[in-house]
């Protein structure tokens, strides 16, 4: 990246947005209704408030760092051997929560789709793009999210087609009754928002005209209220038993449009998340491989990519069912959330020490 290609405040925004929103919508309102019970839609703006505390997390860092490059800022302060095996873990978890997202796409695309033809081959295809898109590097990797995001935010507009059917009556005027949730449930639906932690990366990929933490605010928020809309119709579309009966109940309300020359809606509009898919996955890759040069710094980026491409298409044959993907991505996102708090929290420490050190000097 040239030193002239800074990411702008929109591209930023936009760049957080996507990386959050994902394929966790279509079965958002099944968990939040199991877990919350009714009116279960009503707590997702304490998550959002939850992640934007994590983002001021960033943005302290961000500022104490002066815009240094995480790494840097360990390096500075702990030997780089003592560090390879944080190096290590961090790319061992992107590099995973990038292949199970995206094999859980294919999967579902594939159920509901090409039920006869080999997950893998889809796959295949996604990691061709997917590798295309993380050797150009972030600044491009910005401007196809913009791109995705004007080619799949339209279908936000398909929720008036509900509007016919939405009844107050379906949100009952209780509020979190009937909830069976425990405390991985609370953190499931939490994940639903895991991809903001990647700005921690973005951070010599920016400047001042970014508005670093403001920009990853907004995108964060617009996920929020993205998420919120979409679970409240769905709450006064459904039932409270339909919601908690339907694995992706998200799918079932697509299956409701009808146009009498197109069948099958539901699977040309899942078609369209690809874009917020491959976006996620870039980015959770793209992070593995900026740590990866840390540990193989005079590996050329294009080979470290492949590798980490390569790898991970092969890890993604084990798990070879739905509900073996969903339970790895829950375990994994479970350690990512720990990662999101932790790492600027330890960034922090860091930095205020080496403040005092250079004080006391």
């Amino acid at each position: 990246m040239n030193g002239s290609e800074k990411l702008s405040a929109f591209h930023m925004s936009i760049l957080v947005f996507m990386t959050q929103f994902g394929v966790v919508i279509f079965m958002l309102p099944q968990m939040l209704s199991k877990t919350f019970g009714t009116n279960g839609w009503i707590v997702l703006p304490g998550y959002g408030l939850i992640v934007i505390i994590n983002l001021l997390l960033i943005g302290a860092v961000y500022k104490l760092g002066k815009g240094k490059s995480i790494f840097d800022i360990l390096e500075h302060a702990i030997p780089r051997m003592l560090l390879m095996p944080l190096y290590l873990f961090l790319v061992g978890v992107w590099a995973m929560l990038g292949c199970l997202v995206g094999k859980e796409y294919v999967l579902i695309f594939q159920m509901l789709a090409f039920p006869t033809t080999n997950p893998m081959v889809f796959k295949l295809v996604m990691d061709v793009l997917i590798f295309w898109l993380m050797i150009k590097g972030l600044y491009n990797i910005s401007k196809a999210a913009t791109m995705f995001f004007w080619f799949s935010v339209w279908m936000l507009l398909l929720v008036f087609f509900f509007y016919g059917d939405f009844s107050f009556s379906r949100l009952t005027p209780f509020f979190l009754k009937g909830g069976t949730g425990s405390l991985s449930d609370f953190v499931g639906i939490y994940s639903a928002y895991l991809g903001y932690e990647l700005v921690l990366l973005t951070f010599t990929s920016t400047d001042a005209k970014t508005k670093f933490l403001r920009s990853s605010i907004i995108g964060s928020l617009l996920t929020t209220v993205f998420y919120t809309y979409i679970c409240f119709v769905a709450f006064g579309f459904l039932s409270p038993k339909q919601l908690n009966r339907m694995l992706y109940p998200l799918l079932d309300l697509m299956a409701y449009i009808k146009f009498p020359f197109v069948e099958r809606l539901e699977s040309l509009f899942y078609g369209f998340f690809l874009f917020t898919t491959v976006l996620t996955v870039v980015m959770y890759l793209w992070s593995a491989k900026e740590t990866g040069r840390r540990i193989f710094p005079k590996m050329k980026e294009n080979v470290l990519a492949g590798v980490i491409v390569l790898l991970t298409y092969i890890v993604a044959y084990i798990p070879d069912t739905l509900s073996d993907v969903q339970t790895w991505l829950k375990m994994f996102s479970t350690v990512e959330c720990v990662i999101a708090f932790t790492l600027p929290l330890l960034l922090i420490i860091v930095l205020v020490l080496a403040r005092k050190k250079v004080a006391s000097a």
